[in-house]
């Protein structure tokens, strides 16, 4: 995600003759086309143009945010708005592996420090005076003298100016700083609670009509057949037709279902008996799959990381622990189910989605249907969740291809079954883990072969296994094993991608190695940090030995006496550029039920914390996540996903949700960002405080009741 670009600034008069600043990227090639990020009418109401999707993160506020800073921008007076998208003239417009913070941290202060510029510039020339006469504050260029221009008046004359080079610019020092570090209300939050139409969901167009697409909910199911008279009679429909599929990321074979309301093509569907050629889900089985993880653990597989001698060190080491972990698949079950509405003319393709990735669905849209890809324009509109799942475009293409046919502008929405039925699952996986220690106590070897799962003879997507930077840094005898099983299920990226379910695994097992060494947890991390303080390696021990630090210490770890039933359980974790510790205080009755009271969440996410209120928001939002996952997985039958809906996919209600103690510990680093980072630590600091509040080690999600009845319930 690096890049070596320069960047080109222009201006222009914008309508009503005010200032609108062009900002563009240039690679190797040459110029690409500039667009517009900032603009300022003549009574001095700035537009500030967000240039990523908003899922819910905050892209939308903060961004701005970066902008206003540098160009001293009354806050009151911004009006925010969603860029058009467009990757040539924008660079990369998406939502996802936290990285909206990272690779915009500067960029967005440099459009901002131009246009400050460039009203500065034109009053100095006004006034015949220095550049460097002047200041600016809160919309105002102010004189030495005391001369006041507000930014409005200046506006038209700047847009005549030519900008500096970008890398010219000098950015404000931090202690300057009047809004980043500052919180900002989310700048959609009052239409949302308002409740206007600003979601992908919301959209409408004249002459519109709704479609349901029913598919086979057998992965790779083929249609051979379908009667559709049936269908066709049904009340308020206006059309059905079969549609063969082209890519299984994109169009599936499936009956799309016209209708003057989404509740009359639904109500059709009851109607169609399709018939599937599904024998291709027969091996795809969840039940199978664990067999042969099983299996495999018990052999040798690919050797993806090695160090030292593993197995000399395991044969003696003083004490073994020895573990097998097993992870379910998850589905992504955003709020607002996938949706997406299109219009298809000989001109070109206009789609208005909820997506992560814009461009991405530009290029299957136009694969679909046959057309160049700069003939299909996406509309960005406000998602209602997406923790990966619309980084998937399916139903842009879906809606594309039904609009083609149809000949008219075409809503498509899919039911929760629909949306639980074809998701991109996060993949599933198997662990087999072991671990020595010496007689002193320390930490001698540790082994792990990981069993994930493969498609056409590829790692799925989601299926990584090596993101724990931790195990490696500090063993000085290490090996890493992978096994695959090919499945037909389709995966995907879902919030902190393979570390989401890798935390549980690997921070568990630091849990059991701590135990079987007879030392505290966090000592024991800590004595490993301290160890390696100055080793240099992605992994950075003492930017995490800051956050494990603090959060022993906010969370008054080892000095506290909880009652019978209640434990404390901690966990590191470094994902997407953010150094995350986390304790979990947890309560366990005696028939199995249990509940998270308590989170303390400390992290490291570089040196600003941009917009507070936002960054407390996505840190509480992670560990919500992470906590409710725990209690959901979907397994499979003959290539089907068993469960359907939120009956059988639980989600964290008010009732469970616990206190989220959010900290953070600033560094010396650009700051990064914090959609995924607190997530991972959460599911093992939860699963090593049930083990303190019980005894009983969690090795398997999600965690029923029934394992945790405590010895007298069970004999009760």
């Amino acid at each position: 995600m690096e890049t070596t670009r320069r960047l080109f600034l222009q201006a222009g008069a914008g309508i009503g003759g005010g200032l609108m600043l062009g900002f563009g990227f240039a690679r190797a090639e040459g110029a690409k086309a500039l667009t517009d990020y900032v603009s300022i009418a003549p009574d001095g109401v700035i537009t500030i143009m967000a240039k990523n999707p908003e899922i819910g993160q905050g892209a939308k506020t903060m961004l701005p945010i970066l902008i206003a800073e540098e160009l001293d921008a009354d806050w009151k007076k911004v009006r925010i708005e969603t860029a058009p998208s467009d990757e040539a003239r924008y660079g990369a417009q998406f939502a996802g592996g936290s990285m909206t913070t990272t690779m915009n941290w500067e960029p967005m202060r440099q459009v901002g420090a131009a246009a400050r510029w460039l009203l500065i510039e034109a009053a100095a020339r006004k006034l015949s005076a220095s550049h460097d006469a002047f200041t600016t504050a809160k919309g105002q260029v102010i004189h030495a003298s005391g001369k006041t221009f507000a930014y409005g008046e200046l506006a038209a004359d700047a847009a005549k100016l030519t900008p500096p080079a970008a890398d010219s610019l000098k950015l404000k020092d931090p202690k300057d700083f009047k809004l980043i570090g500052q919180s900002q209300n989310g700048y959609d939050s009052p239409k949302i609670v308002r409740g206007e139409p600003i979601f992908g969901i919301d959209m409408t167009l004249p002459g519109m009509v709704y479609a349901v697409y029913v598919k086979s909910p057998v992965y790779g199911a083929r249609l051979q057949a379908c009667d559709l008279t049936a269908a066709k009679a049904m009340p308020g429909v206006t059309d059905v037709f079969i549609l063969k599929g082209t890519d299984w990321h994109g169009l599936q074979d499936g009956i799309a279902i016209l209708a003057k309301s989404w509740w009359y093509a639904q109500n059709a569907r009851t109607a169609l008996e399709p018939v599937w050629d599904d024998a291709v889900g027969a091996p795809h089985d969840s039940a199978i799959y664990l067999e042969k993880a099983k299996a495999l653990v018990k052999g040798t597989g690919e050797v993806k990381q090695q160090s030292g001698d593993i197995n000399a060190a395991l044969k003696s080491a003083a004490k073994m622990v020895d573990a097998f972990y097993d992870v379910p698949f998850l589905a992504h079950v955003p709020m607002e189910p996938q949706n997406c509405t299109a219009r298809v003319t000989a001109s070109g393709v206009e789609i208005w989605a909820p997506t992560q990735v814009p461009n991405d669905g530009k290029a299957l849209v136009g694969k679909t249907l046959g057309v160049p890809p700069e003939t299909v324009n996406v509309h960005m509109r406000r998602a209602g969740g997406g923790f990966g799942r619309r980084l998937e475009n399916d139903y842009m293409a879906e809606v594309a291809a039904i609009a083609q046919k149809a000949g008219k502008p075409v809503k498509l929405v899919w039911s929760r079954e629909d949306d639980v039925a074809h998701d991109f699952f996060r993949p599933g996986c198997y662990h087999n883990l072991r671990a020595g220690v010496d007689a002193a106590g320390k930490l001698t070897a540790y082994a792990c072969h990981s069993v994930t799962f493969s498609r056409d003879g590829q790692v799925a997507q989601g299926a990584g296994i090596d993101g724990n930077a931790f195990a490696p840094l500090v063993t000085p005898n290490f090996r890493l094993e992978q096994s695959l099983i090919e499945t037909t299920i389709p995966t995907g990226y879902l919030r902190a991608p393979s570390s989401n379910a890798l935390a549980f695994v690997h921070e568990s097992f630091w849990d059991e190695i701590a135990h079987a060494a007879g030392q505290d947890p966090v000592a024991f991390r800590l004595a490993q940090l301290d160890a390696h303080l100055n080793d240099k390696a992605n992994y950075n021990p003492a930017r995490m030995r800051a956050v494990l630090q603090t959060v022993a210490k906010r969370s008054n770890w080892g000095k506290t006496k909880l009652p019978k039933g209640e434990g404390l359980g901690v966990a590191t974790y470094f994902s997407h550029r953010g150094y995350f510790a986390e304790v979990a205080q947890v309560r366990v009755a005696d028939d199995g039920q249990w509940r998270v009271v308590k989170v303390w969440a400390v992290g490291d996410v570089g040196s600003h914390i941009i917009n507070p209120t936002g960054a407390f928001n996505q840190v509480e939002g992670s560990v919500m996540d992470g906590i409710g996952s725990m209690e959901a997985g979907i397994t499979f039958e003959k290539g089907r996903a068993v469960q359907s809906n939120f009956h059988d996919i639980p989600m964290m209600r008010m009732p469970k949700a616990p206190q989220v103690d959010v900290h953070f510990v600033t560094s010396d680093f650009p700051p990064t960002g914090l959609g995924e980072p607190a997530l991972p630590p959460v599911i093992p600091a939860v699963a090593n405080a049930i083990f303190a509040a019980t005894g009983i080690r969690i090795r398997k999600l999600p965690i029923l009741p029934e394992t945790l009845i405590t010895k007298q319930m069970a004999s009760a």
